[in-house]
């Protein structure tokens, strides 16, 4: 029921997926009448075997207080589309609605992975190099370097799991390459880092999240910076976006070297489309909860569904949980 679209983005997408992966099966929580009438009778005959719809009779806004939203939304459709992946009715939550309170209630309901103090969000980004995920993105204004510590090795068991790569390369966000530089708590992180058998390649500059000079699978930082990091980001492609729009239409030359250029652009765009990228993992939690963009429409809202199917196939959740452990007794026996 969340997003800045509602259920004119979330069912189409839903639907879409259904029709793509037969093996895939969705609940739908929410209004039970709301979301009848926009499935449509033919599609809810034609996947009635792979699709629910479970009713909560209440919704969070998008403005609301997560606060607000645990004590007095029990049984809105994001608490029981949580309460449901609780119950292992479900393998994973997506939601598009407000961000705050999906994190507070997922953190309340499912727990966290013992050995793990703050849940953290990682997504991924575009870059140079293919893409490079990123983690926090928000979900922490201020960490210690053990829960830059954690994320690290969360993030890893991610980017192993879901990818090719066998050995991640990890960066450590900074303000410069040098050992010298940062705050204490970076540093301290750094130390933590090298002491570890994660593929720890050192400090990172903000240029690395896109097109650094060095290739890096996984950029650790703290949720403030990761957030105004990412804020900015897409900023700037909107800034490029609406910059190359004004060139192009000033007269009908600029208007027909855009014509010549439309090729090239298009597989540009295509490249680095945010809808493509759309999802994040609330890595931490013992349970799978993706995160969708609030603005997000039906090619983005799919990408999100297809992001939750990729990591329960792989049981990340599981395998993250097995590393944590892993990492916090070679700390403990050294």
């Amino acid at each position: 029921m969340g997003g800045d679209h509602g259920v004119n983005v979330t069912i189409p997408a839903a639907l879409k997926c259904l029709k793509q992966n037969s093996e895939l099966t969705l609940i739908l929580v929410g209004d039970e009448t709301v979301l009848k009438q926009r499935v449509g009778e033919s599609a809810l005959a034609s996947y009635q075997d792979r699709l629910q719809i479970y009713h909560a009779s209440q919704c969070v806004a998008m403005d609301e207080s997560p606060a607000k939203a645990l004590k007095n939304k029990k049984d809105s459709s994001m608490r029981v589309a949580i309460d449901l992946v609780r119950q292992g009715k479900a393998d994973a939550c997506v939601s598009a609605g407000n961000t705050g309170a999906l994190m507070a209630t997922a953190r309340f309901v499912l727990k966290m992975i013992p050995g793990v103090d703050r849940p953290a969000i990682i997504s991924t980004l575009p870059s140079l190099h293919g893409q490079t995920y990123v983690l926090d993105l928000g979900a922490n204004v201020d960490c210690t370097a053990e829960n830059l510590f954690q994320f690290a090795v969360m993030g890893v068991e991610l980017v192993r799991s879901v990818t090719d790569i066998a050995q991640p390369k990890v960066g450590l966000l900074n303000i410069g390459e040098e050992d010298v530089k940062g705050n204490e708590q970076v540093k301290a992180a750094a130390k933590l880092l090298e002491s570890s058998s994660l593929n720890y390649i050192g400090y990172v500059e903000g240029d690395s999240l896109t097109a650094g000079h060095v290739q890096v699978d996984l950029i650790v930082t703290d949720g403030f910076v990761g957030n105004v990091a990412l804020k900015s980001i897409e900023g700037t492609a909107k800034f490029i976006s609406h910059g190359l729009k004004t060139a192009f239409n000033q007269n009908w030359l600029t208007k027909l070297a855009g014509l010549v250029a439309y090729p090239v652009l298009k597989t540009f765009k295509y490249s680095i489309d945010p809808r493509r990228y759309n999802g994040a993992s609330f890595l931490g939690l013992r349970g799978l909860v993706i995160k969708s963009h609030g603005g997000a429409d039906v090619l983005a809202f799919k990408t999100a569904i297809q992001l939750a199917e990729v990591e329960v196939k792989h049981n990340v959740i599981q395998k993250i949980s097995e590393q944590v452990e892993k990492h916090l007794a070679l700390r403990e026996s050294a």
